[in-house]
């Protein structure tokens, strides 16, 4: 498969630069003064001009609720319900609740809260069950003209029938029943009087047609597992390509927009619209965009469900899930998920994103408006053995330089710090800026420290930093035109609050799994996707954090508070993103 970044409809990068892609893409909108319109928008705005539907603009949001929503329903859902606002017309949430085997109320609430936290409120809520009677109805009518059959084949045998895109199918020895002989067994059948897969109904169309979907296809069958909504009173069920038009054209949906998969589906969609539709003007029009691709992870519902069965994960929201709850629980906010989605916009072509442009999207909003705290993650402590005994300073921190109106904080300073075991060498190389002993360095927003020594515990592993200070150094003050190149973070010791950290990273080490068809989901697995660091400090002032609080940990990357905190009764952060995408230099061979 190709990867290509979609900057717009008329640009196509076939490999990802992230920051000189997206540092173009920013000149030219500041350049233009008029919005460029995708093709979707282009229609809308000729059907406009041309008077359809009255001038109405209605869309609908149809998942079936057989599983969490993923990052690839957060494009379609950004698309129907942006459009809905753009031309001052209405999106309905409908969901496609036509089999009762996989869905489940669970992910109805699920579903409805996924689109609110994307700041989406829909117009209506429907099932495709709202309208079983009238699909029924529907059915019977067709069968009364001649256009439907009961077929008593297995779905095999159907299938075999079938044929090929250049060799006809074969009609079903039921094709020609009688239309009295349908009418009753369908009537039957949905009074559970035969078993699942022993019968359907299919329309009669056309055996030879190229298109497939034209060849008799399966529009009811029985399914015996009580519904979710109308539990037992219906003992057949209508497919998705018979209900989700017919269901569009009850609404009053002008434009059902989908994903290019169900291109090939649209001549059947028309097909049954014409059908029922009365002698008006009004029809939905399906028009088909572009899914969603990401690298290293996979899109499939079913591989998604699978992750969540087998353990490899924990749960649907877990944070390396590309379920819309996942990037919630991670720290991803909804800003950043519709600039994203704005970058790689709507075209006619199926391709792969890559990841790096969706946590390019996530840094750019949480360096805007995220907080920033001092946390050490891998502690050793460091003693500043000049700094008086008991004595503590408050120091004032910046809580974000990107937003002058955040404000500030302050943070305790004493004379026993954390600070990360990477910004001490023992033996550092000359362009190590950090502490060694002899060196100097500031600690952020306090004073400047010279290392004066180290000690290490019995088997060589080093416990603690010596360094003295320099009182006229402190943030703020002359400093006798000093200065040093290295600046490290801290914690107090006597102030600093035990957390737990989790490091998440991508789920899979290939970038497209879904492509490798010898091994297993659990063998693609990256074995580095979670990392748990549980004897982590961060500074006082985060006591007061509330769960999906976001924060940078300063000179480490951005941060949220995980919900486990109120449960565990200790802080625990997620990483959502590095400050740096690092990950291009550590891929697998």
């Amino acid at each position: 498969m190709i990867k290509f970044i979609i900057i717009d409809d008329s640009q196509l990068n076939r490999t990802f630069v992230a920051l000189k892609t997206i540092r173009s893409s920013k000149m030219e909108e500041n350049t233009c003064n008029k919005k460029s319109l995708n093709f979707i928008e282009q229609i809308i705005e000729k059907d406009l001009a041309e008077g359809k539907n009255d001038g109405r603009v209605q869309t609908r949001f149809p998942p079936e609720p057989n599983g969490y929503l993923h990052i690839g329903h957060a494009k379609a859902i950004c698309l129907d319900f942006g459009i809905a606002k753009e031309y001052n017309g209405i999106c309905n949430l409908r969901f496609d609740d036509t089999n009762p085997i996989k869905e489940d109320v669970e992910y109805v609430d699920s579903i409805k809260e996924d689109i609110q936290w994307l700041g989406f409120q829909w117009e209506n809520i429907y099932y495709a069950s709202d309208y079983f009677q009238q699909l029924y109805d529907f059915a019977n009518s067709l069968i009364k003209k001649g256009l439907a059959y009961i077929d008593e084949q297995s779905s095999q045998k159907i299938a075999e029938q079938k044929g090929t895109p250049t060799q006809p199918g074969i009609d079903s020895p039921y094709r020609n029943r009688p239309i009295e002989e349908s009418l009753d067994l369908f009537e039957r059948m949905n009074k559970g009087e035969f078993e699942e897969g022993s019968m359907t109904l299919r329309a009669k169309i056309d055996m030879s047609s190229t298109n497939m979907h034209f060849r008799d296809p399966i529009i009811y069958r029985i399914i015996k597992t009580p519904h979710h909504r109308t539990g037992s009173q219906w003992q057949v069920y209508p497919m998705y390509d018979f209900a989700h038009g017919q269901s569009d054209y009850f609404e009053g949906v002008t434009h059902s927009l989908c994903t290019l998969e169900f291109e090939v589906h649209r001549p059947l969609y028309d097909y049954f619209i014409d059908l029922l539709k009365r002698d008006d003007d009004y029809r939905p029009r399906q028009t088909e965009f572009n899914r969603l691709n990401l690298t290293y992870t996979v899109m499939s519902k079913r591989k998604l469900l699978q992750l969540v069965k087998e353990n490899l994960v924990n749960g649907w929201d877990d944070p390396r899930m590309p379920t819309i709850c996942g990037f919630r629980r991670r720290g991803y906010t909804p800003s950043s998920i519709h600039s994203f989605i704005n970058k790689i916009g709507y075209t006619k072509y199926d391709g792969i994103i890559d990841m790096a442009l969706l946590e390019h999207s996530v840094r750019e909003d949480l360096n805007a408006t995220s907080r920033r705290v001092a946390a050490v993650i891998n502690p050793i402590k460091l003693i500043i053995t000049n700094y008086p005994e008991g004595q503590t300073e408050m120091m004032t921190s910046v809580n974000n330089p990107e937003d002058p109106e955040a404000g500030t904080h302050e943070i305790a300073f004493s004379r026993e710090l954390y600070i990360e075991r990477d910004d001490f060498m023992e033996d550092a190389p000359k362009k190590y800026f950090r502490l060694t002993p002899g060196q100097e360095v500031r600690l952020r927003c306090s004073y400047i420290v010279k290392c004066t020594g180290f000690e290490k515990n019995a088997d060589g592993e080093i416990v603690e930093v010596y360094a003295e200070y320099d009182p006229l150094t402190k943030s703020g003050m002359p400093e006798s035109g000093r200065k040093v190149k290295g600046t490290i973070h801290w914690v107090s010791v006597q102030h600093a609050l035990p957390a737990e950290v989790r490091l998440y990273d991508r789920l899979f080490y290939v970038e497209n799994p879904s492509e490798d068809k010898e091994k297993s989901l659990e063998e693609l697995l990256n074995p580095d996707s979670l990392k748990v660091l549980k004897n982590c400090f961060v500074e006082q002032d985060l006591a007061n954090a509330k769960p999906y609080d976001h924060f940078q940990f300063q000179r480490i990357g951005y941060f949220n508070l995980d919900p486990d905190s109120e449960a565990n009764g200790k802080l625990i952060f997620n990483r959502t993103v590095a400050l740096k995408d690092t990950w291009s230099k550590n891929i697998k061979s």
